[in-house]
C-alpha cells in the first residue's frame, strides 16, 4: 500500500500530525507513507520514523497551473492507493480528484469536501493532534490517538551530550529557555516573542533560588539580536545553537525544565517528555498542548505575550 498525506503548515503542525502517521504505519507496517509539506517544514521529518519520502510544495504561495501540474505529475507517478489531506481549499481537493487516487480522505468542510471519497467530520474543539488523527476514521480505524512522539537520531543525541559537556551542564542538568520566534507570523498578525527584560527577571530568580542549576537559552538562526540583548542582562547564561531539528530535540530532552512560547520547540518538548511551561498569546492552549500533567500553559489575559507577568511564570515554576 502507498499512502500520501498533504500536510500544510509549520513544523509544529507536522509534529502534531506524527501520531496519525505512526498509527497508519502501525496498522500497515509494509506501507510506504509519503508527505507533501511546505519547504519550511521538511526538516521536521528528520525525527519521524514512519515517513518514506518528503515532497516539498509551497501551499501558501500563489501557485500557477504549472506548479499544480508539477505536483500532480509527481503524485500520479507514485501511484498512491490512499490520499489524506489536512487542507480544505478548493485547489487541494481538485488536485486529489485529478490524481485518480481511489481513496481520498479529508474533513467534510470547505470547498474541497466535494472531491473526497471518504469525508470525515471536523471537530475543532480538541487537541490538534487528536483532530488530525480523526482522519484515520476514513479508513475505518478507531484506534485512540497515540501520544506525540519522535525518533531522535543517535548522532543528534551524541551532539547534544557533547554540547552539554562543553558547557559544563551535563552532570548538573539545566533549565532551557526558548524565548520565542523572532519573526512575527504574518498570517497571525502577532508577535511571538516574550520580551527580554521579562526573561531577565525569570533568569535572575532561577539563578538566585537554584544557583547550582544552570540556565541555557536556545539560539536559532533568527535569534541573534534577542540573544545579544539577553546576554547583556544575563551574562552567565549558556547558549546552545542546535543546527537542525534532531539536535534541538536532543537538547530539549536533556533539560530538567523547558520554558518557551507557543512554537515548534514547544511541540518537541511535549514529544520528548520534558516538563514544559509554555506561554500563549491569542491561541487556545487546550488545542495545542495535551492534558498530560507535564505540559503547563500560561495564557495571556490580553492575548499579548508581553502582558504575561514574570511572577505568573515563576509561580508555575516553583509550584511544579
Amino acid at each position: 500500500m502507498r499512502i500520501l498525506a498533504l500536510v500544510p503548515g509549520g513544523i509544529g503542525d507536522q509534529i502534531l500530525f506524527f501520531p496519525t502517521i505512526d498509527n497508519l504505519k502501525g496498522r500497515y507496517p509494509d506501507a510506504e507513507i509519503d508527505v507533501v509539506v511546505e519547504p519550511r517544514s521538511t526538516t521536521a521529518y528528520r525525527v519521524s520514523k514512519s515517513v518514506h519520502k518528503v515532497i516539498p510544495f509551497d501551499f501558501k504561495d500563489v501557485n500557477g497551473p504549472a506548479d499544480w501540474g508539477n505536483l500532480l505529475g509527481i503524485i500520479r507517478d507514485n501511484e498512491y492507493d490512499v490520499a489524506m489531506s489536512l487542507g480544505r481549499r478548493f485547489g487541494v481537493g481538485l488536485l486529489l480528484w485529478l490524481t485518480g487516487i481511489p481513496v481520498r480522505i479529508g474533513f467534510d468542510v470547505g470547498a474541497s469536501k466535494f472531491f473526497l471519497s471518504n469525508p470525515v467530520s471536523l471537530n475543532l474543539n480538541q487537541y490538534a493532534a487528536q483532530m488530525f488523527h480523526d482522519l484515520v476514521r476514513g479508513l475505518d480505524i478507531t484506534d485512540p490517538c497515540p501520544a506525540v512522539s519522535i525518533n531522535v537520531p543517535k548522532a543528534d543525541i551524541d551532539w547534544a551530550e557533547a554540547e552539554q559537556q562543553r558547557l559544563g551542564i551535563k552532570d548538573s542538568g539545566y533549565v532551557l529557555i526558548h524565548g520565542g520566534e523572532n519573526k512575527p507570523d504574518p498570517s497571525l498578525g502577532v508577535d511571538r516573542i516574550y520580551p527580554v527584560k521579562q526573561w531577565q527577571q525569570i533568569v535572575k530568580d532561577l539563578q538566585t533560588r537554584q544557583p547550582n542549576i544552570p540556565v541555557a537559552v536556545i539560539k536559532g538562526p533568527d535569534d541573534s539580536e534577542f540573544i545579544e540583548e539577553l546576554l547583556v542582562l544575563c551574562p552567565t547564561l549558556k547558549v546552545i545553537s542546535p543546527p537542525d531539528i534532531g539536535k534541538l530535540a536532543a537538547t530539549i530532552a536533556g533539560a530538567n525544565l523547558m520554558l518557551c512560547t507557543n512554537s515548534g520547540p514547544m511541540h518537541l518538548a511535549v514529544a520528548v517528555g520534558t516538563y514544559t511551561i509554555a506561554l500563549f498569546g491569542p491561541s487556545d492552549p487546550a488545542k495545542l498542548l495535551p492534558d498530560n500533567g507535564r505540559s503547563i500553559a500560561i495564557k495571556s489575559r490580553t492575548g499579548k505575550l508581553a502582558d504575561i507577568p514574570p511572577s505568573d511564570i515563576l509561580e508555575k515554576i516553583w509550584k511544579g
